[in-house]
Parts: structure tokens; C-alpha cells; sequence
């Protein structure tokens, strides 16, 4: 009888009972249904393998494309040595919620069809040992996955999100400190905020986060009707913590009648402190970012502010933040798509099998996108369009499960 790889030659053993090679006795059939079992140290073994390679190997392509994205720019604001390899370890981990579960699905494809292919999972079933049984330690896995990917996305992402900005900030910092004057070092410019709730609009010609001062400062009061009525204009301007209010200096308050916009009054002064205006900096640099590039700890703050200002901008934040979330049960859906493929029949050709699982994990994300989309336009609840391909998927995958024999 020709031996097939792995642990399946040591199904039959004379007088030792079947599959006694494997630890299970015919003698004592509660036996299959050890908590743990010889199989399935042998099938987290072989997958865990596959899985470190896979793993090992997407992260090198990411190494590769953080350092084609970023290494020109940080070699430019003068980054070397040890400063280059400590961006790389703090960007890294930002991609890892994002290629795990196509790491999970590759992993599990291949191990998954070896051993099928070698009869192992035929021999088990022979056995008496059902699907749920037999592949209980991929799926105890895939929970821990969903652990492993809820604390990335919740902790490890937005620090490492945060952290690498703050890298580039302060090498852009110390770039300027060079050939700038401390009120251009580490300037954001053209920062405009729109405060709907107070009646309030921002513009700074730019912001240093180096002086925490703003320059080329503007504050146009409005009025129900969103006509203007009183605008402040100052050379700088800054936040003061302690008296709650924006200090204001070189500049003149300006007053217009709201029907016809003509100006009724202009006052200049030297030195001018607002304490109604409560606008923190921190959050008016963040209203114009992407939401891929916030991390979940920002994107909560702007939506907050923005659902309470009723600002149609929150829709493209909160979509980014609810698929963040929805994005923890993705190992469990990659496991439940694979699966189903990667035991067909051994007459069916492997390659069938992987590709119609590859088809539907793109699909998956195809979906995710269009619901996203949907969303964006207000076809759709952000909530409900993060969860509703992985309620599409799961549907699908307990279809194809069911068809298994």
C-alpha cells in the first residue's frame, strides 16, 4: 500500500485499533472528541508554518513599498540611519490589520489542499470525525484572529498611525528649523475651519505646530442665514489653555450689516483675548484630512464634532470608522470562504478550488467598497454598510458549508 505524506500512513496499526498512530482508539470513539488530539497539533502546525512564510513574505513587499512611497521625501528632510528603520517599524504594523486575513486565506488554502490531496482529511472522515470536529482548531484560530485584529485596529493601528506622522512632522521640523523662520517651521497652510454650530468660520494662512501659533488669521461671525456680520482679522493668533480663549494680536474687528454686507465699523487693536471662541487647533488641523490617513482614536473625535454640526463630512469619516470595525471579523469570513473550496472532491483540479475562493474574497471586498460608496452618497447607514458584505459573505459561505459531505 503506498504511503501518502504527512500522518496518514499511520491510520492502521495491527492490534493497536484504527487510527491508533494519530491518537484515537476504536476501542473509545469519545476519544474524537479529545480538546486536543494528535491531528490537531499536526494541522496547526503545518498552517501556522504556511502562515509565518505568508506573513514574512507580504511584509517584505510592504518594506518595499513604504520605502518606494516615503524614502525619497525622508532622505530629502534629512532621515538616515537609525531614524529610517525606526519609521519603517512604526509604519509597519499599520498594514498588518489590512493583509492579515489575505494571509489567512492563502495559508489556509495551501494547508488545507495538502492535506486533502494526501487523503488525510478523507481518512479522518472515515473515521467518523465531522467538518466541525475535524477543523475545530482553524476556527478556535480564526476567533483569536478576530481578537488579534480587534487590538490592532483599536490600539497598535492608530499609535502607529499617530506615531509616523509624528516622525515626518519632526523631521519636516527639523528640516525647517534650518531654512525657516520659527513662524514657517512646521506650517500647515490654508487651514479653514467651519464652525456651523457657533456661526463661526476659521482661515489661517498657515499654522505652526512648532510656536502653536496661528498667522494670517480670519474669524467671520455669522448670522442665522449664514450672512456676515462681524469679522476678525489679526496678524497671529493662539489657543491660550489656561484663560479658555484665543488671544488675538495686530489686527482690527470689522462690522457689516447682514442684509447688504456693508461695512458699518472697523477697529483695530494690539492685543485682543476672545473667550467664546473654545475652537481647539488640535481638532481644525484633523477636519481636512483623509480618513485613511486618521487614525480610529481621530476618526471618533471628528465624528462627534461633525454629526453635532450636522456637517454632511462626517458620512465619509464614520464609513472609514465602522468598516475599521467591521474589518475584526474578517479572519473569520476568509476561514469560511476558504474551507469550503479547499476540501473538494480529489478528482476536482485544486487549482478550481483556490481560484473560486480567491474570486470570492476580492468579491468580498469589491462589495465592501460598493457599500462604502453607497454610504458616501447617503444611499446607505455607515453601520449597516460595513456589516452588510460581511452578512452577504457568511450567508454565502454557510450556503457552500452546507453542500459539504
Amino acid at each position: 500500500m503506498k504511503r501518502s505524506r504527512g500522518v496518514a500512513h499511520r491510520c492502521f496499526v495491527p492490534g493497536a485499533g484504527v487510527f491508533s498512530g494519530l491518537g484515537f482508539a476504536s476501542s473509545d470513539r469519545r476519544v474524537l472528541l479529545a480538546p486536543v488530539n494528535t491531528f490537531d497539533r499536526h494541522l496547526l502546525r503545518e498552517w501556522l508554518q504556511i502562515l509565518g512564510l505568508v506573513l514574512a513574505a507580504t511584509c517584505g513587499l510592504l518594506v518595499v513599498q513604504v520605502l518606494y512611497d516615503d524614502f525619497r521625501s525622508l532622505r530629502e528632510l534629512g532621515a538616515h540611519g537609525w531614524v529610517l528603520w525606526e519609521y519603517l517599524g512604526v509604519t509597519l504594523p499599520s498594514f498588518l490589520a489590512l493583509v492579515l486575513p489575505l494571509a489567512l486565506l492563502i495559508s489556509l488554502l495551501y494547508t488545507l489542499g495538502t492535506l486533502h490531496r494526501a487523503n488525510e482529511l478523507t481518512a479522518m472522515r472515515a473515521a467518523g470525525v465531522g467538518f466541525g470536529r475535524l477543523l475545530a482548531p482553524v476556527w478556535v484560530a480564526g476567533v483569536l484572529c478576530c481578537g488579534l485584529s480587534w487590538w490592532l485596529n483599536t490600539s497598535i493601528v492608530p499609535w502607529s498611525v499617530e506615531h509616523s506622522r509624528e516622525l515626518r512632522d519632526d523631521l519636516q521640523f527639523q528640516h525647517d528649523v534650518k531654512t525657516l523662520t520659527a513662524d514657517r517651521t512646521g506650517a500647515a497652510t490654508s487651514v479653514a475651519f467651519d464652525n456651523q454650530r457657533a456661526r463661526r468660520m476659521w482661515f489661517f494662512n498657515r499654522y505652526s505646530r512648532f510656536t502653536k501659533h496661528a498667522y494670517g488669521v480670519s474669524v467671520s461671525e455669522l448670522d442665522a442665514r449664514r450672512h456676515e456680520t462681524a469679522r476678525l482679522v489679526a496678524t497671529e493668533a493662539w489657543f491660550d489653555a489656561a484663560r479658555g480663549g484665543w488671544q488675538f494680536q495686530r489686527g482690527r474687528l470689522l462690522s457689516f450689516a447682514a442684509e447688504t454686507g456693508e461695512l458699518i465699523a472697523d477697529q483695530p487693536f494690539t492685543d485682543k483675548f476672545v473667550a467664546a471662541y473654545e475652537e481647539k487647533p488640535e481638532l481644525m488641523l484633523l477636519i481636512d484630512r483623509r480618513p485613511i490617513d486618521l487614525s480610529l482614536r481621530e476618526l471618533r473625535t471628528l465624528i462627534d464634532y461633525l454629526t453635532s454640526e450636522h456637517s454632511p463630512k462626517a458620512v465619509d469619516y464614520a464609513v472609514r470608522y465602522f468598516g475599521l470595525i467591521a474589518d475584526t471579523l474578517s479572519p473569520l469570513i476568509v476561514i469560511a470562504i476558504a474551507i469550503p473550496f479547499a476540501v473538494t472532491g480529489v478528482r476536482v483540479n485544486p487549482a478550481v478550488g483556490v481560484s473560486k475562493s480567491i474570486g470570492l474574497f476580492f468579491l468580498y471586498y469589491v462589495l465592501t467598497n460598493f457599500a462604502s460608496s453607497l454610504a458616501t452618497k447617503g444611499y446607505l447607514d455607515p453601520s449597516l454598510a460595513a456589516w452588510l458584505p460581511n452578512a452577504g459573505l457568511a450567508t454565502l459561505a454557510a450556503w457552500f458549508f452546507a453542500r459539504l459531505r
